[in-house]
């Protein structure tokens, strides 16, 4: 064992010594303002790996803590010179406090989501996106997630200009599931609706504000959305060669369900490599 585990390693090593050496010049030439400002595209023709980690505080009846990371690789593919594909998978890793005396906390992985957006291959200031939206019964647990699969539509637009400091844009989807009662959870319609503004400064550093407002349409009108308000503020960093684009925020959820946190830490870390 203790052989296999120096080859992995090894291996491992390896493996981020030859992504860090393609990195290196491609991105050799592109300034770190030019650099976030690819970040902030949520369908940018590049390979990137965002892990999002959201604190969320005073949630549930016990008004304690949850945890959620979302892994979320992003994989551009190219149809063809005028059309690419951009998928997006969001894997969330969730610490779930305790929902109620006899309910034990809960440690795993939530159910996936997964988005494949059809986008011009050189669209121009402007950019629109649209393509179908995924959600897959994944969780290891039953308070994490709900057994029904879930299908609806994902929209972006967004105004990107490389001599304007300003990148802003709205990200929208809708999820119904596909059955009603598998596994006794119930049906769902839920709806996300991003609006997203970065201001760049040179260097790399940028404010930002990006909330989900997210609704849940079969709850009753007053559980329905959780509208948060806030932002924070991020920076390209690098790796060695390998640029990271880093940022911190926080959101007051100025509308929430009942037991929805009242606000929310949000760190990410991108790793950003060429296509």
């Amino acid at each position: 064992m203790h052989s296999v585990r120096q080859r992995l390693g090894f291996g491992t090593g390896l493996a981020i010594a030859t992504m860090l050496s393609f990195a290196a010049p491609a991105f050799a030439e592109l300034t770190n303002e030019e650099l976030a400002k690819i970040a902030q595209n949520p369908v940018g023709n590049l390979y990137n790996v965002p892990f999002q980690n959201n604190t969320n505080f005073n949630f549930g009846p016990e008004e304690k803590t949850q945890n959620v990371l979302n892994i979320q690789p992003v994989i551009p593919i190219s149809i063809n010179k005028d059309w690419n594909v951009i998928t997006r998978t969001i894997v969330p890793v969730i610490s779930q406090p305790e929902l109620a005396p006899n309910v034990s906390s809960q440690q795993g992985i939530g159910d996936t989501v997964f988005t494949a957006f059809l986008t011009p291959a050189t669209p121009g200031k402007w950019i629109l996106a649209a393509g179908p939206v995924v959600q897959l019964p994944t969780h290891n647990s039953k308070e994490l997630g709900n057994e029904n699969w879930g299908m609806g539509p994902s929209f972006l637009a967004m105004h990107l200009d490389h001599g304007d400091p300003w990148v802003y844009g709205v990200l929208m989807n809708n999820v119904w599931s596909l059955s009603k009662d598998k596994g006794n959870d119930g049906s769902y319609n839920d709806g996300l609706v991003q609006p997203f503004v970065n201001y760049n400064f040179k260097g790399g550093l940028y404010l930002k504000s990006a909330p989900e407002l997210t609704v849940n349409w079969k709850a009753s009108s007053s559980d329905q959305w959780t509208v948060p308000l806030g932002g924070g503020v991020g920076k390209i960093l690098h790796l060695g060669k390998l640029p990271v684009n880093s940022s911190i925020e926080a959101y007051y959820n100025v509308e929430k369900p009942e037991f929805g946190a009242d606000w929310t830490l949000r760190a990410t870390m991108t790793l950003m490599f060429p296509k």
